[in-house]
């Protein structure tokens, strides 16, 4: 066995529970206000709800974490490209790559001042096998089969494969490491993993706990008096729901929250001129595109997804839609993660060579299709209007139609897929290439929205998960993004920039690729 080691203010908070750790007094008066569009549904990272992901990833801590490193302008950022320890303090693995053993620290404490054990690591992957959601994803693309405490402190990972992704998935919020002797207390019969206690409580060994919720009104973090790295700046959270964009941007410039949910283009423009807020960027890893679902005519047709690749002025898109803020999509593999291959992305804007497309596939005399979107992204609106205007200068009706944001979840959902024509932004919520070819373009990847399907793609991206020499492994993705890319199933237009927007004295925000901020990471300037 080879071993690897890796070293690792307006309110108070009124109560610690009983011996507990102690939040030292200046933290306990800092509080964070963030204004959300509403507040969170539930806090179960298996049953992701509106407003989950955003607060589930400021209480459960996984088992590893990217390492950090500075950019060109000497700013924090995560390094995809190294793993390290955080709840486990090393591993092991076996030379065939399938078996992974975890040593955990010793001493790391809930909200609830139970202790991390290996037993909380088991009972929390079983969870997420038993739910067969989002941690159940993971586990299959991770080749996960098996969970099991092996000591107190030691838990047993075996995998069916080798896996080039295994390591960087356990960066994930989910499946979530639960305080399980707290969540114990709360199961039945009947709610066996007390799920119904989790749409309204926390146990985690993270750095807060949910201290109340009131629906469509707030809810109420504390810090986490035992948290092994320390306590946090803030020793209170409120998360305030504030559904209306205009009056969070009003909030935030009259000092009222410190902070603000993801601002559209427009929003950012306007807050980049004002000295009282700060704007802060980086390069998005979501791709915008129009997806293309080769079920429905006309999409099964090659030529007629090549036509509208030709027809579409990706400039005119960057600047009305992006306000120039992006960078151009040549692969569904972001340029900030590593086996991108941008050579296979041919398409200019060529109207003439789109309307020949189109006539070579019986339809010289014009199309007419639907660009279904929501309200979702800021961009998706405007991204349906730009693409319906330009495609008439190629003699293609295309009909705008907003949809609920619940009616487009349910309907780019696995078991039914039935999109022929829409406008989504997508991306690995793991920096891996591999991680996202399953997740995008696999038989059973679980953004794979518009039911992309070869059995050849799959092949290939099982191999690239198995395939651990990372010069075989590029060459692979290489093969992958020719094939994917001659079979178009996209419009790819840009990575839109990430922007959040806060007040001028926080610092400390790094961008983590669910582009959730961690409340942990920030503090107040003097």
């Amino acid at each position: 066995m080879g071993w690897f080691k890796n070293m690792a203010g307006a309110f108070a908070v009124a109560t610690l529970l009983a011996g507990a750790g102690t939040i030292p007094a200046a933290a306990q008066t800092r509080t964070l206000i963030v204004a959300a569009s509403g507040t969170p549904e539930g806090f179960d990272g298996d049953a992701l709800r509106p407003h989950t992901q955003e607060t589930v990833v400021q209480v459960y801590d996984p088992l590893v974490v990217y390492a950090r490193t500075k950019d060109a302008d000497g700013k924090e950022i995560l390094d995809s490209s190294r793993v390290q320890p955080n709840l486990a303090e090393s591993w092991t693995v076996d030379a065939d790559g399938k078996r992974y053993v975890f040593k955990l620290r010793q001493g790391v404490k809930s909200f609830r001042g139970n202790e991390l054990s290996a037993a909380d690591v088991e009972w929390s992957w079983a969870k997420s096998f038993a739910q067969k959601r989002t941690g159940n994803f993971i586990a299959n693309v991770s080749s996960v089969t098996a969970v099991k405490a092996l000591s107190k402190y030691e838990v047993e990972f075996t995998l069916s494969a080798p896996s080039s992704i295994f390591l960087k998935a356990l960066t994930l919020y989910v499946p979530g490491i639960y305080d399980s002797t707290e969540v114990k207390k709360h199961a039945t019969t009947e709610d066996p993993w007390a799920l119904k206690w989790m749409e309204s409580n926390t146990a985690g060994f993270g750095p807060y706990h949910l201290e109340s919720v009131r629906a469509g009104e707030q809810a109420v973090f504390v810090a986490n008096p035992n948290y092994f790295r320390g306590a946090p700046h803030f020793g209170r959270v409120v998360y305030r729901a504030v559904p209306s964009g205009a009056s969070r941007v009003t909030l935030l410039k009259s000092g009222q929250v410190q902070w603000i949910e993801r601002p559209t283009i427009l929003q950012v423009e306007d807050l980049k001129q004002d000295r009282r807020v700060k704007v802060d960027q980086t390069s998005g890893r979501l791709f915008a595109a129009l997806w293309m679902n080769a079920k429905f005519a006309p999409f099964s047709e090659l030529k007629v997804r090549q036509a509208l690749n030709y027809a579409i002025d990706r400039d005119a898109i960057l600047k009305a839609v992006f306000r120039g803020e992006g960078v151009p999509a040549k692969s569904f593999i972001a340029p900030s993660i590593d086996g991108q291959d941008q050579s296979f992305f041919t398409f200019t804007h060529d109207p003439a060579r789109a309307k020949q497309l189109l006539a070579e596939a019986g339809h010289a005399s014009g199309l007419s299709v639907e660009i279904l979107y929501s309200d979702i992204y800021w961009w998706l609106e405007a991204m349906a209007i730009q693409a319906a205007d330009q495609l008439k200068a190629v003699g293609v009706t295309a009909t705008p139609k907003r949809i609920t944001a619940s009616d487009m979840r349910a309907r780019f959902a696995p078991n039914t897929r039935d999109m022929p024509f829409f406008a989504w932004e997508d991306g690995p919520l793991v920096l891996d290439a591999g991680y996202a070819a399953f997740l995008l373009l696999h038989s059973q990847g679980a953004a794979n929205r518009n039911g992309f399907n070869d059995p050849e793609v799959d092949a290939l991206v099982s191999r690239i998960r198995q395939e651990l020499d990372t010069g075989a492994r590029n060459a692979l993705l290489r093969e992958l993004q020719q094939k994917v890319m001659a079979q178009t199933p996209w419009i790819l237009t840009f990575y839109p920039t990430l922007f959040e927007a806060m007040a001028p004295n926080i610092a400390g925000w790094v961008s983590h690729p669910d582009d959730h901020e961690r409340w942990a990471d920030l503090r107040e300037q003097r």
